[in-house]
């Protein structure tokens, strides 16, 4: 069959035109932010027919359209609660229980305002930072749930860790406890609601955050539901970097160890988490749609002096949420700052509050894993670390397996501990949660567990890194250039 050649030039001219229209949706019309704007145009211009596919699959942004709303939220008295908080911390009468939480009053009003983070100071607080004993902890809480199991991940795998807490899951529903499980789609893309069928046959219900209509496929790669929260009878609740998967116990070669931090709750925190996985709920079930009830907000039974905030954030919002709050943090900081993230891809504005800070004397202390899990990622991470060690802070690589803990302790009385890495993905384009808090025992537990950390990682020296091989230099350059939309 003969092709005519003549076609060639048309096909050309077609590609050319529908880069200019990609090039002048992305510029115009999206008003993303310029880094993001100047690596979309490069990709597509120096991949004229993949860049435009990629764009297809990774670009678009989300509509601003509220995804999640729950008109019920008005009868747990949130609103209320919200305007009373904010009224009473803006005019400096605000009863605060913790010391330490009035000094961050500006931190805790910003969160309030802009994300209906209610402040609750009644909270226990326990880290875990293994997963054997974070998933122990886990199933113990639902052998005694009476009333009801709430349970969303990002990655869950059917293995022998998944299998287990669905046989535990069954055993619950069959015994009359209300079971609801939620996934992404994307980070569990091996599964199928199929694969539940005893546990829904016993009555617990599964759903699928922003599923796709081919199966194992999903072209929605980005605006996942990264969250991983699990509220058990309105009382208890986790919050924190684990999913559900052998990795997660260190039965990956791969990986080896998982290092991981992770949260339990008890207090009137639980209502916001409950609130949140009962938002995400209702936004992925198309039949089982959660209406207010008493049991699912219960007088807490076990109250503590730990005061926090749950804050969300996601692509559907107009501020980035978790970001600004870590700036604040960061910017709060007077003696140190400890981060653990196994990404580190800063955009502008976290970049350049470390460094200020770095710089004023501050003790800036980053540590991140040891080996990649996504090169582009790990190299990018490389180079900014390096740029941060100029300003005088001190990176720790992790040499123990994989770090993948999600934390941030300021002066070691602030802290933040939830799913949000610090990367662009995250705060742009991810759906997270995080617990900010204003305890001075969990900031110090978390900074202690920071020391011990480094006794099983190695300083990046500015000899190790200067000394980096061209390789590694062209990886970083490469990477760094894509990080905007990594």
């Amino acid at each position: 069959m003969l092709i005519d050649i003549a076609f060639f030039p048309w096909a050309v001219y077609l590609l050319f035109a529908l880069n200019i229209t990609m090039a002048a949706t992305v510029i115009f019309l999206e008003r993303r932010d310029p880094s993001a704007t100047w690596a979309w145009v490069m990709v597509l211009f120096f991949l004229p027919l993949l860049g435009f596919i990629f764009y297809l699959v990774f670009g678009q942004n989300l509509s601003k359209r509220r995804l999640f709303d729950w008109d019920d939220k008005k009868k747990i008295g949130l609103e209320e609660r919200i305007s009373h908080q904010k009224h009473a911390i803006k005019n400096d009468i605000y009863p605060f229980v913790n010391p330490n939480t009035k000094e961050n009053a500006k931190l805790v009003y910003m969160l309030l305002s802009h994300n209906d983070a209610v402040l609750s100071e009644d909270n226990n607080v326990d880290i875990f930072t293994d997963g054997a004993e974070k998933f122990n902890s886990l199933m113990d809480d639902i052998r005694s749930a009476k009333n009801h199991i709430h349970i969303q991940y990002y990655i869950f795998r059917l293995d022998d860790l998944g299998k287990k807490l669905v046989d535990l899951l069954t055993e619950k529903a069959k015994a009359g406890v209300e079971v609801c499980l939620l996934y992404d789609d994307m980070g569990s893309r091996m599964l199928s609601r199929k694969q539940f069928k005893k546990l829904i046959e016993a009555g617990g219900v599964v759903e699928t955050f922003f599923p796709s209509s081919l199966p194992f496929i999903n072209l929605r790669l980005n605006y996942r539901n990264h969250r991983k929260i699990v509220v058990i009878d309105g009382q208890i609740g986790y919050v924190g970097g684990f999913n559900v998967g052998d990795e997660y116990l260190g039965k990956n070669p791969s990986f080896g160890y998982w290092r991981d931090t992770h949260l339990r709750i008890t207090g009137s925190a639980v209502h916001a988490l409950q609130t949140r996985f009962i938002l995400d709920w209702n936004q992925a079930s198309k039949r089982h749609d959660f209406m207010y009830e008493e049991r699912l907000f219960p007088v807490p039974k076990t109250v503590g002096d730990a005061a926090m905030q749950i804050v969300t954030s996601g692509p559907d919002s107009e501020w980035e949420q978790i970001k600004v709050g870590y700036i604040k943090l960061i910017a709060t900081a007077k003696k140190s700052i400890y981060i653990q993230t196994p990404y580190f891809i800063p955009d502008a504005s976290i970049l350049d509050a470390l460094r200020i800070a770095a710089l004023s004397g501050v003790d800036v202390k980053i540590m991140i894993p040891n080996k990649p899990d996504h090169p582009f990622v790990y190299w990018a991470t490389y180079s900014y670390a390096g740029e941060l060690m100029k300003a005088g802070a001190k990176i720790y690589i992790y040499n123990a397996g994989f770090i993948h803990a999600k934390t941030i302790v300021v002066d070691e009385r602030l802290s933040s501990v939830g799913t949000a890495n610090i990367d662009v993905r995250s705060f742009r384009l991810n759906f997270e949660v995080n617990a900010f808090m204003y305890d001075y025992e969990t900031g110090k537990r978390l900074a202690r567990i920071f020391r011990k950390d480094m006794n099983v990682s190695y300083e990046l020296t500015p000899n190790l890194y200067y000394n980096r091989s061209n390789i590694i230099k062209f990886k970083e350059s490469v990477s760094r250039l894509l990080s905007p939309i990594l």
